[in-house]
């Protein structure tokens, strides 16, 4: 059976009012499709936005490489813990009314961010942030699939994936602007304009659609997760300042131990589970969430490195250092409109495999670069990654939803959400170590830097007299830069094998009934 007439039979078998799904296409469906793409908006550029800015935090704040991970990922790692039961949320209670309700969060939190007096500080305000952009996540994809047919509703995610992907390239771009004219505060501010803007949009003009089953959402279940999980990321972050065996990293991995066994308790003494593990048992649907996971990992902390290179070893403005990471959104730009046609021409399989290999291999680029490099082979690395971005996303999120059946939207959408921020958190914890632990190893003896200490730190207690040594600092950065962009690589091909493995030769991104 084609996606299109699948499409229509499911048209056919759901066409309940009480689903929130109307009859036929909605002729409003593309101006809906733009509301929501200004809410998925202020979520990915609550993130990016913050990368260009970490070394003005860095001295502002007096924030050591441990609480600049924090920063970030005090954000994702809430955001992932809290998708699966905003997911339930928004099927229950609506996903038009979740929608507003995080973006009213996010609204408030930035404006706490902006007034952070330190480090801690903002790492709270960026924790409550997470919860907003977790009801608000679920809710974007759940509204397409309940918008947009079968045969749209590839075109309507590939839109959605390239306004997501741009936003995430863009910015640092925003953000540097904003950090040259008004500091780092002024990225959160613009983020409360935006989800203002973005809550006037989503309650005029998106309809209301919920489950009609109204299945229980758990929140201690929930927390569980967010412990679990966040815990793991801390110990990961804390390992390279305090030693594998410490207390600290041995505490966080029970707490981790602790919140798993917790949810897992929950889970099979629940009438209704917060996640349908059934849906683990079907091959492509945990074949494409696998490998959008690892690929995460790689794609979601390339920018918290590469700014470092930019700002503190080519000695970039934030400006400039945004202007710098402007190819990453035009590969994705370029790419998405090619991998909305690519499942229907080779398959989710091929479309998948053939972003991730391009993905890679723009890492591999990024791995060559030193302190003397050129721009030119920045901007080719970060091209090569946006592209594979652009052409894997529209047949990944098209091939997980497919998996999903309706009423379960925004818990499939959840699911999918958390498996890629999940990826992100770990990405930037590990990849985040690495460069620390490496930068730590490849040093100059003379720089006495200890375990724990970035390049930032360094430079600052150097004069421009210390020629020599700031050299030998910035080549000691770009080595353990390469290796994480290696690693990266690795990621990524690693993502193409498992979506190789996993998905059937012919596969067409299709919905389930």
């Amino acid at each position: 059976m084609t996606v299109g007439e699948e499409g229509k039979n499911a048209a056919r078998r759901d066409p309940a009012p009480a689903s929130g799904r109307a009859v036929g296409r909605d002729p409003r469906r593309w101006v809906i499709l733009a509301a929501v793409c200004v809410a998925l908006m202020v979520i990915v550029v609550d993130n990016t936005v913050l990368h260009v800015a970490l070394p003005t935090i860095e001295d502002d704040l007096g924030a050591g490489p441990a609480q600049l991970q924090a920063t970030v990922n005090s954000y994702v790692v809430v955001f992932a813990g809290l998708l699966v039961a905003a997911g339930l949320i928004t099927d229950r209670y609506g996903r038009r009314r979740a929608v507003v309700i995080g973006l009213g969060i996010l609204v408030l939190t930035s404006v706490v961010a902006a007034c952070a007096p330190s480090a801690p500080w903002l790492i709270g305000a960026r924790t409550v942030m997470g919860v907003g952009a977790a009801l608000v996540m679920p809710g974007t994809l759940a509204i397409l699939v309940h918008t947009f047919d079968a045969e749209e509703r590839v075109k309507a995610f590939a839109v959605w994936s390239a306004v997501g992907s741009a936003a995430m390239a863009a910015g640092p771009l925003v953000g540097g602007v904003l950090v040259d004219r008004w500091g780092w505060p002024g990225i959160f501010v613009i983020n409360a304009v935006l989800a203002a803007l973005a809550i006037v949009l989503i309650v005029r003009l998106v309809p209301e659609s919920r489950d009609r089953q109204h299945r229980a959402v758990d929140g201690a279940g929930a927390a569980a997760m967010t412990l679990a999980m966040g815990s793991f990321v801390a110990a990961i972050i804390l390992a390279p300042d305090h030693g594998p065996l410490s207390p600290q990293v041995l505490g966080a991995l029970c707490l981790t131990l602790l919140g798993a066994a917790v949810f897992g308790i929950r889970q099979r003494g629940a009438a209704s589970p917060m996640i349908d593990t059934g849906l683990y048992r079907d091959r492509t649907f945990v074949g494409a969430s696998a490998a959008v996971a690892v690929l995460a990992i790689g794609t979601g902390s390339v920018l918290f490195v590469l700014t470092q290179h930019l700002q503190h070893v080519k000695g970039y403005s934030p400006v400039e250092a945004g202007l710098a990471i402007v190819p990453l959104a035009a590969g994705v730009v370029l790419g998405s409109p090619i991998g909305a046609r690519l499942p229907a021409r080779i398959g989710a399989r091929w479309a998948i495999v053939t972003g991730f290999l391009v993905t890679a291999a723009g890492f591999v680029v990024l791995a060559l670069l030193t302190p003397t490099s050129g721009y030119a082979l920045v901007a080719t690395g970060l091209f090569l990654a946006g592209a594979g971005s652009g052409l894997a996303s529209p047949a990944v999120h098209s091939t997980v939803l497919g998996a999903v059946p309706p009423d379960r939207a925004g818990m499939g959408s959840a699911l999918n959400d958390t498996h890629q921020q999940l990826g992100i958190a770990l990405g930037v914890a590990v990849l985040g170590s690495v460069v620390t632990t490496a930068y730590h190893r490849f040093a100059d003896p003379e720089l006495g830097v200890r375990p724990g200490t970035s390049l930032g730190n360094t430079l600052s207690g150097l004069s421009p007299d210390h020629g020599r040594l700031i050299d030998a600092a910035h080549t000691a950065f770009t080595r353990s830069q390469s290796l994480a962009m290696l690693i990266c690589a690795a990621f990524a091909l690693l993502g193409a094998a498992i979506a190789w493995r996993t998905l059937t030769r012919d596969h067409r991104a299709a919905p389930r009934e």
